[in-house]
């Protein structure tokens, strides 16, 4: 039963840290990246589609991302839902490819950015000790079941509290790692 209780809280922690990375890979440094383009979507005949199932999508340099439709009809349709998925970004067309340059930080913006990312590490903290508080629930309702005894619940709290340690300590890594990646001209 501890066990179950542990395992469960740790992966949900994971999940938690997961999500966070995944968060920041989506806050653009001055670099290109096509994981920006993932939640562009695009009408095709009706329906939204995401953009990676319409166009092919790569990097031409450090700097510029290049998408090319698969039907000639649709360069419009990208271009337009590129410019208006409020990503700070301005596709040009050039034959049937669309260019999208990724235009400079400055150091104002790069402050913005960091408060962003600084904002996300915290709401994951948060949901790791939502995490926390849940499990100790969980054991509490244990040990007056009567299913553990006080013993048993101390020393898992200590584990769970050493998972939260551990996780709360990723999180920080994966911030800092973050803020030296917006930081850097």
């Amino acid at each position: 039963m501890i066990n179950d209780v542990k395992q469960s809280t740790e992966q949900k922690m994971q999940k938690s840290l997961d999500a966070l990375k995944i968060d920041l890979g989506k806050v653009r440094t001055g670099r290109a990246h096509t994981g920006i383009l993932d939640h562009v979507q695009v009408d095709y005949y009706g329906s939204l589609m995401p953009i990676n199932q319409v166009a092919n999508i790569n990097l031409a340099d450090a700097r510029t991302i290049t998408v090319q439709p698969w039907e000639k009809n649709l360069i419009a349709k990208v271009e337009k839902a590129i410019r208006d998925a409020d990503l700070g970004l301005n596709p040009s067309t050039n034959g049937d490819v669309i260019r999208v340059p990724m235009p400079a930080l400055t150091e104002e913006r790069r402050k913005d950015l960091i408060k962003v990312v600084r904002g996300e590490a915290e709401s994951a903290k948060v949901a790791v000790r939502s995490v926390r508080r849940d499990s100790n629930e969980a054991l509490k309702k244990l040990l007056k079941d009567k299913e553990i005894g006080e013993d048993e619940e101390r020393r898992a709290q200590d584990e769970i509290q050493k998972l939260t340690d551990r996780f709360v300590a990723e999180i920080d890594k994966a911030l800092q790692a973050k803020e030296a990646d917006l930081m850097a001209v």
